[in-house]
């Protein structure tokens, strides 16, 4: 009898010594959608969906069509898991919301050309318009509506080519393009670019993924920090193209050296967020070099989820999802509202053609372009 209650004893210490420090809480794990809603075609290309996976669980949905990352699902400071970037559960969805760009490679040109136009070796090349007299982020079919070639490598990299005909959307030049995605054990989506061309030409790639780090469709953005490093951006004219000018932070509503929720200013009086309709500007990142350095923090206190941004890109596009419509519906059918989501898209500077005190964005026969983000999740 002394045994048996000892036994009882010790299995009763045991299960109290491992309960979870809240049992209350209901941890969820991912969900993945289902590859066959991706299946098709689009111009005799197959469609397809993968999967990338690494050791602490977080995982990513990717589709050939225009290299978008369809879900990512990152744990919470209790270790629940929620996909934290906007998209659709189908294939279909993503043909005819092209304004969005959700989860897109952007490309030839991330960003806005002023008038679709700009001179290169004194010959000037006229670009599809598609953002009133603008060109926006490739034109009418840019890298976003692509199949692109996909090969996955690993659990942990999908490798995806794609060969831009000269004359595609207005661009001059052959452009020959890979990108890898890598979701690394350091918890990184790691995105890749490396492009060659056989002709002068422009090149200015991103990935356009809308993140909300409570999870996709789950409220606004109001709540999260924001800290970027950058003491100068681009201001913009009404059409949102940049003057010229590198103007200071100081004393604005855009200086981000310190951490300060997205919401605090977003709707203050200042004519650069009425151009926007809240934060869509590109802050010049405080880089001696192109080497990889950080360029952005995001923290959301609820989740305890964290986001660092990592690039060796000159700039970095801070857009507040000021254009979303909540009869949008998206992943399990919930509504993307008006400021439910941002970007942080590491590039060049908009409209870098046409203003020679910007960084250049031509890219030559013999040279390679490379570029290279990276997304990195924690907890606090």
């Amino acid at each position: 009898m002394k045994n048996l209650t000892l036994i009882i004893l010790l299995i009763t210490l045991f299960a109290c010594g491992n309960e979870s420090p809240n049992k209350n809480v209901t941890i969820y794990q991912p969900v993945l959608i289902d590859t066959s809603d991706f299946n098709g075609m689009v111009k005799g290309k197959k469609v397809l969906l993968f999967t990338l996976k690494n050791k602490s669980g977080i995982t990513s949905q990717i589709t050939n069509f225009g290299g978008r990352v369809v879900s990512l699902w990152t744990p919470d400071k209790n270790g629940s898991f929620e996909d934290i970037v906007l998209g659709y559960d189908h294939f279909q969805s993503y043909q005819g919301s092209h304004e969005s760009y959700f989860g897109a490679i952007i490309g030839r040109y991330g960003n806005r050309i002023g008038n679709g136009a700009f001179q290169l070796n004194g010959k000037k090349y006229q670009l599809h318009r598609n953002n009133g007299t603008n060109h926006l982020h490739g034109g009418g079919k840019g890298f976003d509506a692509a199949v692109w070639d996909a090969r996955q490598l690993n659990d942990q990299q999908l490798e995806l080519t794609y060969l831009s005909p000269s004359g595609e959307e207005g661009y001059p030049g052959n452009l020959s393009i890979k990108v890898l995605y890598s979701l690394t054990d350091e918890n990184e989506l790691k995105i890749e670019y490396w492009a060659t061309t056989d002709a002068p030409t422009l090149i200015n790639l991103t990935n356009h993924s809308y993140f909300n780090l409570q999870g996709a469709g789950n409220g606004y953005i109001a709540n999260h920090t924001l800290k970027i490093n950058a003491d100068h951006y681009t201001p913009v004219d009404s059409t949102l193209i940049p003057t010229g000018e590198i103007a200071s932070v100081e004393g604005t509503p855009m200086d981000f050296r310190k951490p300060i929720f997205i919401g605090k200013r977003i709707d203050d009086d200042f004519e650069q967020l009425e151009f926007g309709k809240g934060y869509d500007h590109n802050w010049v990142l405080n880089k001696k070099n192109n080497q990889l350095s950080l360029a952005a923090e995001v923290s959301e206190p609820n989740s305890g989820r964290t986001m660092e941004v990592y690039t060796n890109e000159p700039g970095l596009q801070f857009y507040t999802g000021n254009f979303l419509d909540r009869n949008n519906k998206g992943k399990n059918g919930k509504p993307y509202h008006r400021r439910s989501a941002f970007c942080l898209e590491t590039q060049h500077f908009p409209d870098s053609p046409n203003h020679d005190n910007f960084p250049t964005t031509v890219l030559n026969p013999g040279e390679e372009y490379y570029s290279i983000c990276v997304y990195k999740f924690g907890v606090k």
